[in-house]
């Protein structure tokens, strides 16, 4: 259940159940990202699916936040969310591109590229 204190109008207290799926992957996220005791390495794929847009700068914010405890690998195609990431310190964006079926890194050149070897097996 979900205190109602703050929000005029609200009679009762919210269920889980009764909340949007965005609004239940907000919650989770805040959770995840505030964490006592996180991981060396969190890599979110896509974390504004279901999120309504205006919540991607506070979104953003957070990771930007978890980032000081964590090494955070964003991948995102919400252009606010990548805005709002871009603002902090210390943060780098790298824009993938597909060419020709190969999915490169815009702005690279042959020579920027190390060499891929796949392992022995």
């Amino acid at each position: 259940m979900l205190c109602s204190e703050s929000q005029p109008g609200l009679l009762r207290p919210l269920r889980s159940a009764e909340l949007s799926d965005g609004t239940l992957r907000y919650l989770l996220w805040i959770a995840a990202l505030h964490t006592p005791r996180p991981p060396p390495l969190m890599v979110l794929n896509e974390p504004e699916t279901s999120l309504h847009p205006d919540l991607l700068p506070a979104l953003g914010r957070l990771i930007a936040q978890a980032s000081a405890h964590s090494q955070m690998l964003v991948v995102s195609h919400a252009a606010r969310l990548i805005a709002a990431l871009e603002r902090e310190s210390g943060s780098q964006s790298l824009v993938l591109e597909k060419e020709l079926g190969a999915t490169r890194i815009a702005g690279s050149d042959e020579l920027d590229i190390p060499a891929w070897k796949w392992p022995a097996r």
